[in-house]
């Protein structure tokens, strides 16, 4: 008897793994673009051997990403949260590994369901460098709300988190869910693509690049923006008023916002950072989600 249950146990086991995939595809196939001044564009790896090491560690550099993807990395032992992850590259290129896979896969190593979005980059010509982003976040974020129960994820327990570019990308559709940016698709545009949270890792172009003192235009912090957590570094090139700017937006706001600023640390470090403040960030984060009950 005991040994049937252990095979029926096992079947189960298996079923359940089976309802998650790993990777889909965030369109369907005519809507999917591919092709540039009528050359079909092609995903590649920038990165060169050798060449530009993070943590002595080479980076995936994906180029060319004309056919957006979420691909869901499942702890062994779940807990019902889920957060995608949005790696950056200025809306050029994505730091794959860098700021997406070896972030998934701490997240499960705390329990959390992680989903690495590979969105679209870079823009094509007349476009704004963030508007086939924000429809990849916006459809990753309600695919992911819409099969939760079959891929054992809290509705109400989906973040988001960015790094760079991809910080920006998050906070933009952490503010911009009321109605999507695209036309629909299925069943899955109909829920809410609002993350429960937002965390931004040395997040990019928060900060108007004409008004000192301002956020960008296409944010628009009200007191619906997501709980969030903040982490840069003030030495970082791309300016730590990004993150500053969008806390005061944030505290004005009334919505809870946790910040840690470091001296140093630069830019683009992901969790290989040894030093500091930067080494550690990810320990605030398990914590900060704990404390709201994510």
């Amino acid at each position: 008897m005991k040994k049937y249950i252990m095979i029926i146990a096992s079947i189960i086991s298996i079923t359940a793994k089976a309802q998650v995939p790993a990777e889909i595809s965030l369109w369907p196939q005519s809507r999917i673009i591919d092709t540039a001044n009528g050359h079909k564009l092609v995903e590649h790896d920038l990165s060169k051997p050798g060449q530009d090491l993070v943590g002595g560690r080479s980076v995936i550099r994906l180029a060319d990403v004309t056919n957006p993807t979420i691909k869901i990395f499942t702890p062994k032992k779940p807990n019902g949260t889920a957060v995608v992850v949005c790696p950056g590259g200025g809306y050029s290129i994505l730091a794959l590994d860098l700021e997406g896979t070896e972030l998934c896969e701490w997240f499960n190593s705390i329990g959390v369901t992680a989903i690495l979005l590979k969105y679209r980059v870079p823009a094509l010509p007349g476009k704004l460098r963030y508007e086939a982003p924000l429809q990849d976040a916006q459809r990753a974020l309600g695919l992911v709300r819409f099969n939760a129960e079959k891929w054992g994820i809290n509705p109400d327990h989906i973040g988001i988190m960015g790094f760079s570019a991809g910080g920006h990308l998050s906070a933009l559709v952490s503010n911009t869910y009321d109605k999507r940016t695209y036309l629909h698709v299925d069943a899955a545009d109909e829920v809410s693509c609002r993350p429960d949270f937002t965390i931004l890792t040395y997040p990019a172009y928060l900060a108007d690049e004409k008004e000192e003192g301002k956020l960008a235009p296409e944010i628009k912090v009200t007191e619906k923006t997501p709980p969030t957590f903040i982490m840069q570094t003030e030495d970082d090139p791309v300016k730590v008023e990004n993150a500053l700017f969008y806390y005061l937006a944030l505290k004005k706001a009334k919505v809870a916002a946790e910040m840690h600023l470091y001296p140093t640390g630069g830019h683009g470090y992901g969790i290989r950072s040894k030093t500091g403040g930067t080494s550690v960030y990810t320990q605030l984060i398990e914590k900060w989600l704990t404390d709201n009950k994510f």
